[in-house]
């Protein structure tokens, strides 16, 4: 279905504690509420340019994003009141975000090899990373208490518990560059943007990949509809897949042409609902 012209640019999509999807439309600087039933409401950011990106609901009953443009973390309720809060690194470009085990949220910096962290009243903490470069992209709370998160230009996968010992983990295939991440709720799965493939990981760091048919599909966003169950985008081929936990592979196009798929979710229906960057949202029941 269509919710904004194809300059808004809809990109990240969260199910909300209110029983409505909300997403960011990362080209207009707008959040947006949309219902089960199609009807959507609209609310303007401060700056038109922030670029929100990633959004998630967390523990204090609104949804939290970033704001990749102008370096700050946004909260808006679930009535449509927004604030926002600086990032303290200048230049952070923070991107992807989540809510953590210990009742704060999470995000990458992916300008700044740095992992934040970000309390109900925006009090921020940053964890600088052992390695330059590295593009922490999605970031995502594991089944160990601890939060997962993909570096794509680092091609691994690191681990930050919530006191701040970071581990990094290299992928078997060079070049990868990782973006998504979900928990199923036993083991970490990713997807591999350049090298068409879907990642899985275990707590204690074992990796399997699995090759995508089309090697080109430029995986994007991935979300676990349970264990070994996982949904995910193909920006370049404008497809959903699913994966299984065997890696038994299943591919979906969506009927919108040159859609570009990003930001993927599990509503409250249980049906899969994704943000299309050319204006629209599709829902797939799986």
């Amino acid at each position: 279905m269509p919710v904004a012209d194809k300059g808004a640019g809809p990109y990240g999509i969260a199910a909300g504690p209110d029983g409505a999807l909300w997403l960011t439309f990362a080209h207009s600087g707008r959040i947006a509420r949309l219902t089960l039933d199609g009807e959507l409401d609209e609310y303007p950011l401060d700056s038109s340019e922030c670029r929100p990106t990633v959004i998630t609901p967390g523990p204090d009953g609104a949804l939290w994003f970033t704001r990749f443009q102008d370096h700050r973390i946004g909260r808006i309720t679930v009535d449509g009141e927004t604030n926002s809060f600086p990032v303290p690194t200048p230049g952070s470009g923070p991107f992807g975000i989540t809510a953590g085990p210990d009742g704060a949220e999470w995000f990458t910096q992916m300008n700044t090899d740095r992992i934040g962290r970000i309390t109900a009243n925006g009090e921020i903490t940053e964890f600088v990373l052992p390695q330059a470069g590295a593009f922490p992209s999605a970031i995502t709370a594991g089944p160990d208490g601890a939060l997962w998160f993909t570096l794509n230009q680092a091609n691994a996968i690191g681990r930050i518990s919530v006191h701040g010992d970071i581990q990094i983990h290299p992928l078997p295939t060079p070049g990868a560059a990782p973006v998504g991440i979900t928990s199923d709720g036993a083991a970490l799965w990713f997807v591999e943007i350049a090298a068409g493939q879907i990642g899985r990981i275990s707590v204690d760091g074992g990796i399997k990949e699995f090759p995508l048919p089309d090697r080109t599909a430029k995986p994007h966003a991935i979300v676990a509809a349970s264990t070994g169950d996982c949904w995910f985008t193909e920006w370049g081929a404008n497809r959903i897949g699913h994966i299984t936990d065997s890696g038994e592979i299943a591919e979906y196009s969506l009927s919108s042409p040159s859609s570009e798929p990003h930001g993927i979710t599990l509503g409250p229906d249980r049906a899969l609902w994704v943000a299309l960057e050319t204006g629209g949202v599709a829902r797939v029941k799986p």
